[in-house]
């Protein structure tokens, strides 16, 4: 079955992407578009921010693009994380979305905690459930598009945030040109997976007309809930929703979908 990934790659080279990787040793005939652009900003407003961790309680990461942001921050001050900031960071708690999150995090020298809370809001609960009093806020590069779900969760308990966004996401420039030449070379796919929000707003109406009255016997995927609940609201049938942001997670789905 032909399925079509709608996402980043997570390196340069498409084919050794792990969603591809893995649904090609199920049998899956896989295909990666990049469906989104980023720019960073704000690099030396947060870099100034990372400097200084006594004027935060921690540190918040919902997506691979902001601690990307901060390790473009660190290129300028190696010695300085290496000999006193990394270890003043790792005494207070960094919060994570997501395994490719928490690895990229890792790099960084970081501990990390929420991994599997697979969304924002889960690890909304998770940041609350602790009871702390805190003196300072929690610091959360976030992108231009982020949900208001979390900000809105930790107010609702008191708990301090401190925004910065530090990536704009925007259409990939690609985008129409190469979701037409997979349509023509392939035809229609068994199935597409959506991986962002962002991906259904850009995307949908596109695959619509390419697929024209042939649309309903795509069956559409989510990488989870946040995803999903977008694809409803846009009147998508869902045929699964990975039980976790995880390659292996999407292909059970997939498979589990395809024998039904």
């Amino acid at each position: 079955m032909k399925i079509l990934l709608l996402k980043d790659p997570k390196s340069g080279d498409i084919t050794s992407d792990p969603y591809v990787q893995e649904l090609s040793s199920h049998g899956y005939q896989a295909t990666l578009i990049p469906v989104l652009s980023f720019t960073f900003v704000s690099l030396e407003p947060l870099s100034d921010k990372l400097s200084h961790p006594e004027d935060y309680e921690g540190l918040i990461f919902t997506s691979p693009r902001a601690v990307e942001a901060v390790r473009l921050c660190l290129e300028n001050k190696k010695e300085a994380w290496r000999h006193s900031l990394k270890d003043k960071w790792n005494c207070k708690p960094i919060y994570v979305v997501g395994k490719a999150t928490a690895a990229l995090v890792d790099e960084l020298g970081l501990s990390s905690e929420g991994e599997a809370s697979g969304n924002a809001e889960k690890l909304a609960d998770l940041i609350c459930s602790k009871q702390k009093c805190y003196s300072a806020p929690i610091l959360f590069p976030c992108g231009s598009l982020k949900r208001e779900v979390l900000p809105k969760r930790l107010k609702e308990k008191n708990v301090p945030l401190e925004s910065i966004t530090v990536y704009q996401t925007a259409q990939h420039p690609d985008i129409r040109s190469s979701l037409t030449d997979y349509f023509t070379k392939e035809g229609i796919p068994g199935s597409i997976v959506f991986f962002s929000p962002s991906g259904v707003k850009f995307c949908l109406r596109l695959i619509q007309e390419l697929a024209n009255d042939q649309v309903n016997q795509i069956k559409f995927a989510s990488i989870g809930p946040t995803t999903s609940e977008a694809m409803v609201v846009e009147g998508l049938t869902l045929s699964c929703t990975a039980l976790n942001p995880t390659p292996q997670d999407l292909a059970k789905g997939l498979m589990r979908t395809q024998s039904q």
